[in-house]
């Protein structure tokens, strides 16, 4: 779009049926499906520069979670939003009172940080960063993990801390929130600013040079500047010589069920606090944006961790559903479920790139989210980085 901006005239060529990469969202039933649970943070600077945020017209969820241990739910809540459950919240039995006022502290000291100061600290993994602040054991295993598994796909928090102090930044500065219509309405918003022939979809790629792109049908087309605005993997499978390190994949199960009811009745995440079973988080789409689903139904989104298999993997949701919301988890309709095996690149201290970069090799310039941060503001910037490079270029 910024090249498109300044007089240059890109096409682009995408490999699927639709833009987006993995922001998709699929109509089933009149239920709005994401590909995958995911949140547009509303503090994202690039983004929310090149985004029109009113016309996505975004929708909040409450700052706080539900931890679900002990057979109950707790409520945890960012007390500086929702001053109301300041009290409530310090008597939750999920860490200790310390564990909440650090929880205050690492805020306070989020929002004062720049993104220049967090790049510059040392990195290790989240895991670590947070032991080395102070926090318990316990508010490690019972919040963090669930809270951030659900952000980065994985419990462990072998994540980098500089993505970690990232994204809590922006929960700090901001809300995570859903577009009215589903995640797709992010790319699509993009695609609309663009002339209808800039755009080809269904045609994948077979092979790349520096002024030659030709697809599988056998077509080449010919450019001035060749730009792989790609995942790393298919980077690597399209430029054999490119020296980047081979990319693992975190995986990802979205599960979606229609209800009759929303079993939460409020726009909030409930988080699992114990160190079993198969669901991470669970929340109520419709009660976030009630486009998700058609009148008088909910939508429910259940996310597992990891490629779990088995005919059975949906019946076993099911009844820790049931242990979670009673026995009308029983009747809700399993409306489909996405087995997402690449749906975050592995972005560890030693393995991360620096932050909004794009790279070039024998003549093809490359960006992703892959090459800053797995997010939608690290693949905006990564282009942005990219667009600067070609202008400069040309």
């Amino acid at each position: 779009m910024r090249l498109y901006e300044r007089g240059v005239c890109p096409l682009i060529i995408e490999g699927s049926d639709a833009v987006g990469g993995r922001v998709q969202t699929d109509c089933v039933d009149g239920f709005l499906l994401d590909r995958g649970f995911q949140v547009y943070l509303s503090a994202y600077p690039e983004a929310g520069k090149l985004l029109d945020l009113e016309a996505l017209d975004l929708c909040r969820f409450r700052p706080g979670a539900l931890v679900f241990r002990d057979e109950k739910f707790h409520r945890l809540m960012d007390v500086f939003r929702c001053p109301q459950h300041a009290l409530s919240t310090a008597a939750q039995p999920i860490g200790s009172l310390k564990d909440k006022l650090l929880v205050g502290k690492l805020r306070l000291a989020a929002k004062r940080l720049t993104e220049k100061h967090i790049h510059e600290q040392d990195d290790r993994t989240t895991e670590v960063y947070l032991r080395d602040y102070g926090f318990s054991e316990k508010m490690i295993d019972v919040f963090f993990r669930a809270f951030y598994g659900g952000i980065f796909l994985e419990r462990d928090l072998r994540t980098s801390s500089r993505i970690f102090q990232f994204t809590f930044k922006m929960f700090a500065e901001g809300f995570a929130t859903l577009p009215a219509k589903g995640m797709q309405a992010i790319p699509n918003q993009l695609a609309e600013r663009l002339p209808d022939d800039a755009i080809r979809l269904g045609s994948p790629v077979r092979t790349v040079d520096r002024r030659t792109v030709t697809l599988e049908s056998g077509e080449s087309i010919e450019a001035d500047f060749v730009v792989m605005a790609t995942d790393g993997e298919t980077a690597r499978l399209l430029v054999p010589s490119l020296t980047q390190k081979e990319v693992s994949w975190r995986s990802v199960i979205g599960m979606y069920f229609g209800a009759s009811h929303s079993p939460l009745s409020e726009p909030i995440i409930a988080l699992n606090g114990n160190n079993e079973g198969l669901m991470n988080n669970v929340c109520v789409l419709s009660d976030v944006s009630p486009n998700y689903a058609p009148d008088g139904k909910a939508l429910i989104s259940v996310s597992v961790l990891g490629d779990k298999q088995g005919d059975d993997l949906v019946d076993r949701v099911r009844k820790e559903l049931v242990r979670w919301f009673g026995v009308p988890a029983n009747d809700w309709q399993h409306l489909r479920s996405y087995t997402i095996r690449k749906a975050l690149p592995e972005q560890g201290p030693t393995l991360r790139a620096s932050e909004g970069v794009h790279q070039t090799h024998d003549g093809i310039h490359f960006c992703g989210d892959y090459l800053s941060t797995a997010s939608i503001e690290g693949a905006i910037r990564s282009g942005l980085s990219c667009a600067v490079a070609l202008l400069e270029a040309s």
